[in-house]
């Protein structure tokens, strides 16, 4: 992954959390990333209004401008769930025969399961601009298109 990749990625965890915190929505049913460009689909209910999309990018540029830590780590299984429960996944499923788990954290933020490269604080991601977000309602997904600015 090359360090545009790395940054977006880490923007990923970042918006997943601005998401969580603005409209409630909990579980990524998918990631893209290339370059400074990228996508994260969430499962949700509704198109949200222009002021949530809005408060998204907000909520991700205040944890940007933060500067905050972002913690790797490696759990054992039973215990990082024990811990964080099921929010450390998504809807793409951890093998069952995998009990070492790689955590990503950002605290009072987000925390993954993740395998990725990431950022080591926030502030190296740079500025999010969100795009219009696009929600498929046969899925019950929303995605929300991102590119990192300069």
């Amino acid at each position: 992954m090359s360090s545009g990749e790395v940054r977006t990625h880490s923007a990923v965890h970042v918006i997943k959390g601005a998401v969580q915190k603005v409209i409630g929505a909990k579980w990524t049913a998918s990631v893209y990333v290339s370059g400074r460009h990228g996508r994260l689909t969430v499962q949700f209910d509704r198109k949200p209004t222009d002021e949530e999309v809005a408060r998204i990018e907000q909520a991700a540029n205040g944890k940007v401008a933060e500067a905050a830590e972002v913690l790797e780590f490696e759990m054992e299984r039973q215990e990082a769930e024990g811990h964080f429960g099921d929010a450390i996944y998504d809807l793409f499923p951890v093998p069952e025969g995998i009990t070492l788990l790689r955590i990503v954290r950002i605290p009072d933020w987000n925390v993954n399961c993740c395998n990725e490269s990431h950022v080591d604080n926030t502030s190296e991601i740079g500025k999010v601009r969100l795009g219009k977000p696009r929600f498929r309602n046969a899925r019950r997904e929303l995605e929300i298109e991102f590119d990192l600015a300069d």
